[in-house]
């Protein structure tokens, strides 16, 4: 199956022009996050059929031993036809796997697509297990997992370990996306440590470093005004993190939202206070977009500058989006990722 047919089944035809990739589209017979919902685990690691759109998504910034900086990517989604489950041809649910890898110079990326019901594709609890293909985040306990996947021009074979708990964005899971109150369930792992082997056709390199992992499930995550979202995952010396995002409507910022997380992981919502300002744009074919950025948040005393490692961090996939590894200046110093979407 074409891979943007395979994205277009998984839409009702009176969403695919609404919102960035259709998530603005309504929610029909799936179900919607409601408020006041208690997220359990290790059970809400796996996959909620019930919902139209889920991700798991990973993230790294990592250093050779000269200290050159990688960026790596991990991503499998779910889209589902129907809420429910199926056995073999007959499951409703439909598969995608991106990976990435960047440098300073150089961004490779692949994607994979796999039906449900026929072992190509899914999420296991206990043990963990999220796969596609031969691509797999694994493990016994979701705290210590194994993370691979491969493209046409490199492959990566990482161990990741937390180092602390996990977080619950909005309230308490329930994350708000719109001023209409359009929303997710959003939960992080933002303090895994991660190192391996990375292969390139130059030959192998050993890293280590940081990932962040974030787990959303929703069937309306987007109002219909919403084009797309600018998403920042940071981590700072000292510990501190930020995840922020604006959800853009038309030329206007529109709904912003931050969670500020202490190094112990108490984490504190910020509902519209969060500003990211274009500083730097730079044209990848007929699509413009930021590459530096002054981000701020003024309850944490945050004022900063985040520019992309490599500008042209452009995923030309299904749909197609800008992610990549981000270094921040200014108030605080770290580093981080930064996703793009809706600027095609």
């Amino acid at each position: 199956m074409n891979v943007r047919l395979f994205i277009l089944l998984a839409l009702p035809a009176t969403a695919q022009a609404q919102g960035f990739a259709g998530l603005g589209g309504t929610a029909g017979e799936f179900a919607l996050p409601e408020p006041d919902t208690v997220l359990s685990f290790p059970a809400d690691h796996g996959a909620h059929p019930a919902y139209r759109i889920e991700w798991w998504y990973l993230t790294a910034n990592l250093t050779d031993p000269d200290g050159t900086p990688y960026g790596l990517q991990w991503t499998l989604f779910r889209s589902a036809l129907a809420p429910r489950e199926g056995d073999g041809w007959e499951s409703p649910q439909l598969w995608l796997g991106h990976a990435a890898v960047t440098t300073a110079d150089t961004h490779l990326f692949t994607e994979r697509l796999a039906r449900g019901g026929i072992g190509q594709a899914g999420v296991t609890v206990t043990p963990f297990e999220a796969w596609i293909d031969d691509w797999q985040m694994a493990g016994e306990r979701f705290e210590a997992l194994s993370l691979a996947a491969s493209g046409p021009d490199f492959a990566y074979d990482m161990t990741l370990k937390a180092r602390g708990p996990l977080v619950l964005h909005g309230d308490e899971g329930y994350s708000v996306k719109s001023a209409e109150g359009q929303a997710s369930y959003y939960y992080s792992q933002p303090f895994f440590d991660i190192a391996g082997t990375l292969t390139l056709p130059e030959g192998a390199v050993e890293l280590t470093g940081s990932a962040w992992f974030d787990h959303e499930w929703s069937s309306q995550p987007l109002s219909e005004r919403q084009t797309g979202w600018d998403w920042f995952s940071l981590s700072f010396e000292g510990g501190a993190k930020l995840m922020g995002f604006r959800l853009r409507e038309g030329e206007d910022e529109g709904y912003t939202y931050a969670s500020w997380i202490a190094p112990d992981g108490r984490l504190t919502p910020y509902v519209g206070s969060f500003a990211a300002e274009p500083l730097e744009t730079t044209r990848l074919g007929a699509v413009e977009l930021p590459v530096r950025w002054a981000v701020r948040l003024p309850e944490e005393g945050v004022e900063i500058e985040v520019e992309a490692l490599n500008a042209a961090a452009w995923n030309a996939l299904t749909p197609p989006y800008w992610e990549g590894p981000v270094v921040v200046t200014g108030s605080h110093q770290g580093q981080g990722y930064l996703e793009m979407t809706g600027y095609e």
